[in-house]
């Protein structure tokens, strides 16, 4: 018998500066990131901070990474991260250094999102109910 799952397991966000990355995405988020630790010379020079996670809890994990050798930004991987409100987030993505591409946007039914570009140009993606 299969048993639902959500689709994504995981999800890595690639970025030159983990500190600075790691400074802009808790501005934006209000969430601590906290470091991983990564087995030594495991695929070279690497560098994770880990988003807030709970394994008994719907969603996915994920981590920042910086990686010797590994291009960043405008890729073509999206993700979203869920909220309270979209626009909340959203007001402090200038502060931290981002620049806003999309603003809060109802989907009918399913929501709002909203859309950023950070500090290495990944595209991110918000939701929210409100």
């Amino acid at each position: 018998m299969n048993t639902f799952r959500n689709p994504v397991g995981w999800f890595e966000i690639y970025v030159s500066d983990i500190h600075k990355a790691k400074a802009f995405y808790e501005a934006v988020l209000q969430q601590e990131l906290t470091p991983m630790d990564v087995p030594e010379n495991f695929f070279g020079n690497l560098e994770m901070m880990a988003f807030p996670m709970n394994p008994d809890a719907p969603g996915a994990g994920g981590a920042l990474v910086c990686m010797t050798g590994v291009p960043t930004g405008g890729g073509s991987t999206l993700i979203y991260f869920s909220c309270t409100d979209v626009a909340t987030e959203l007001s402090r993505v200038a502060d931290a250094g981002g620049k806003v591409h999309m603003q809060k946007t109802s989907i009918n039914q399913y929501g709002f999102i909203g859309m950023f570009i950070d500090l290495d140009g990944n595209m991110i993606g918000l939701h929210s109910m409100a």
